[in-house]
């Protein structure tokens, strides 16, 4: 009988945890959650604020500030991917444009999903790289949504650490690894 008892608990212990888990956190205009300006900031022990040492930032990243080019309501904006510091999901400010001609097909384009692939680098456990991907696709998610796009056209999925874009033990190989692609 007390273990019927003990058994309800738990299951509403549990109902309550995971209720908890899905509501929302909120947010501001510009995408972050903690109310300063310069991108969506994650949750756990981040602090919202953009990292100032970037290592590899610049070196290696094809394409980087081309975010704006292709961004007419017909096309696909031609800057498909987005890259993070090392263990953080905070929106760097240089690619804001990126996300913005993102936000801006897909707004003018309402019948058009994007998958949000979220990676790693190879540092770390397994688990914590496909939660940090996910993380980073979650940042940038909400900063679409703030935008304006529907919930409805994005899908995210973490690939974590498995599908790197560079092979290497490098600093830079690492920065090149730890982003968020756009796949339509």
């Amino acid at each position: 009988m007390q273990f019927k008892t003990y058994l309800k608990s738990l299951v509403v212990v549990m109902a309550l945890v995971f209720v908890a888990g899905c509501s929302s956190t909120g947010g501001t205009q510009d995408g972050s959650m903690d109310g300063s300006a310069g991108g969506a900031s994650g949750q756990g022990a981040t602090t919202g604020q953009t990292s100032g040492t970037g290592m590899g930032r610049g070196q290696g990243m094809q394409g980087q500030g081309q975010g704006m080019q292709g961004q007419g309501q017909g096309r696909v904006p031609d800057q498909r991917t987005i890259y993070f510091d090392y263990d953080k999901e905070t929106i760097r400010p240089e690619f804001e444009s990126t996300l913005n001609a993102h936000a801006q097909y897909l707004r003018a384009n309402p019948n058009t999903r994007v998958v949000l692939q979220g990676h790693g680098d190879e540092r770390g456990t397994r688990e914590y790289n496909l939660g940090l991907g996910e993380r980073r696709a979650k940042a940038v998610e909400r900063y679409l949504a703030v935008q304006g796009v529907s919930d409805s056209q994005i899908e995210i999925v973490s690939y974590g650490e498995e599908r790197p874009a560079v092979d290497g033990h490098s600093e830079d190989a690492y920065a090149q690894n730890r982003r968020v692609v756009f796949d339509y």
